[in-house]
């Protein structure tokens, strides 16, 4: 075993070299993973109740679990995809190199981004059901998912961030170089 990964009640204990994964918990539909292909696999993510097995070397991923909580990711394009982050009930896919990312799980902490422009992203961070998505160079960021969990950032001056941090439900952007922090 390389690796092992868990939802609020399962696990997945990947042994990358050879491609294979057993999975085990609770009687929600991710702790089945019996239908997945692990070969290639280079990453594992985790919802409170959905995996994503990403292949980023092959630009694919299989997803598991409760589709409400991004355990169906069948509509998904995973080409290029850098990274992928997540709240605890959606994902977001990202293409740093282009400035693309597609979301997935549960509209209301997350998974609808359709709005969101990428270009120049640097960073995605997360609160329990909330995204930001920085774009450090610029001094802007865009933030979606529950209002009350951090989803609404309109008012904040991202200039100077140098960093973000969470917790469930709120978070704080550091200005580094200023020692100023702003939270929301």
């Amino acid at each position: 075993v390389t690796d092992i990964f868990s939802t609020w009640d399962a696990f997945v204990a990947l042994k990358k070299d050879l491609g294979q994964a057993v999975c085990w918990g609770g009687m929600d539909l991710d702790s089945d993973c019996s239908g997945v292909d692990f070969s290639g696999v280079t990453d594992i993510f985790s919802t409170k109740a959905a995996f994503v097995a990403l292949k980023r070397d092959l630009g694919q991923a299989a997803c598991w679990g409760n589709a409400d909580a991004g355990g169906d990711c069948s509509s998904v394009d995973f080409s290029g995809v850098t990274d992928i982050f997540n709240t605890e009930a959606s994902f977001v896919a990202l293409n740093k190199d282009h400035g693309r990312a597609v979301c997935w799980g549960h509209r209301t902490y997350g998974g609808d981004c359709s709005s969101v422009d990428f270009g120049g992203v640097t960073d995605i961070f997360s609160s329990q059901d909330a995204f930001v998505a920085l774009k450090k160079d610029l001094g802007q960021a865009v933030c979606w998912g529950w209002p009350v969990a951090g989803g609404d950032c309109s008012g904040v001056d991202f200039s100077g961030v140098t960093d973000i941090f969470s917790t469930w439900d709120a978070f704080v952007a550091l200005k580094k170089d200023l020692g100023q922090a702003v939270c929301w």
